[in-house]
């Protein structure tokens, strides 16, 4: 009889120096389990030591995970341990853009993308049905100057309540306030309309136009209290020209869009992205 085994992922960063591998695979060993992937990086800028490593073992998570505290602490790691595919809890928020929330519903449901989607929540009420066709609970917020205390609040009482890992800002135009992003710091990500840094603010693809652009793209990243300065998760331009109307560069950039996003929220959910101050390490 074939004897059960766990697939897990264990992810750290911490202080370079030597003798971290062997450590780390030093505990591995001693835990039944075997290396089926690993990968490492050492930035000299910042001197610290990323790594993220597959293990087949027939020990539960909480065993090797109470196994591995001690090394962590030594070494000062920041780390956490997962099993493979499990599936990450999240909210997504919207506005009325439906491009973005689409093509993630529709990775959910059809192409094994590992969300539990607790909910959809929209400052606007335009995308329930579309949330509502993919068996999804759509929450409308509203959001004003003079609510939005209100509603912030009432969204980090979603998110512990329901134990909320990981925000999606879908084409959300609202801007979080410093308070959230600091209580929610590595877990909002975020879809930008534009190659950053570059045109900001509204209407980027009519500056574009007018500007003769011949490169439109879409930046992920991470929300921090810096607008739209947050950790760069992935990036993608493709080639426009004198052709291209304002609508077409629209609807060619909403497709980068929802490209760059979903590239974004899979590489978060297998545990490839791994926060180095104001940038990211990505295991790809």
């Amino acid at each position: 009889m074939t004897e059960a085994r766990a697939h897990l992922v264990l992810t750290l960063s911490c202080p370079d120096r030597p003798g971290i591998v062997y450590e780390v695979t030093k505990v591995i060993v001693e835990q039944q389990g075997n290396i089926v992937d690993s990968q490492q990086f050492d930035d000299p800028e910042t001197d610290r030591f990323f790594m993220r490593v597959e293990i087949h073992t027939s020990r539960p998570l909480s065993e090797v995970r109470t196994a591995f505290a001690p090394l962590a602490k030594q070494y000062a790691m920041q780390w956490n341990i997962n099993e493979v595919g499990k599936k990450i809890r999240t909210i997504i928020m919207v506005s009325k853009e439906g491009h973005c929330l689409t093509d993630l519903l529709y990775r959910r449901r059809n192409l094994n993308l590992p969300l539990e989607v607790v909910a959809v929540i929209g400052n606007h009420p335009d995308l329930a049905p579309l949330a509502q066709f993919y068996d999804v609970p759509f929450l409308c917020i509203p959001v004003s100057k003079e609510t939005k205390a209100k509603a912030e609040a009432e969204l980090l009482e979603l998110i512990e309540a329901e134990n909320v890992e990981l925000i999606v800002l879908a084409r959300y135009m609202q801007i979080l306030s410093d308070k959230v992003c600091q209580r929610l710091h590595g877990k909002v990500i975020n879809i930008h309309h534009s190659f950053l840094p570059s045109f900001k603010g509204a209407r980027p693809y009519h500056q574009a136009h007018q500007r003769g652009v011949k490169l439109i793209g879409a930046t992920s990243h991470f929300v921090t209290p810096d607008l739209d300065e947050g950790p760069i998760i992935a990036q993608e331009v493709i080639p426009v020209s004198h052709r291209d109307s304002t609508a077409s560069m629209i609807q060619k950039g909403q497709d980068v869009e929802r490209r760059v996003l979903a590239q974004a929220v899979t590489w978060y959910c297998q545990r490839r992205i791994l926060l180095n101050d104001n940038r990211t390490v990505v295991f790809e």
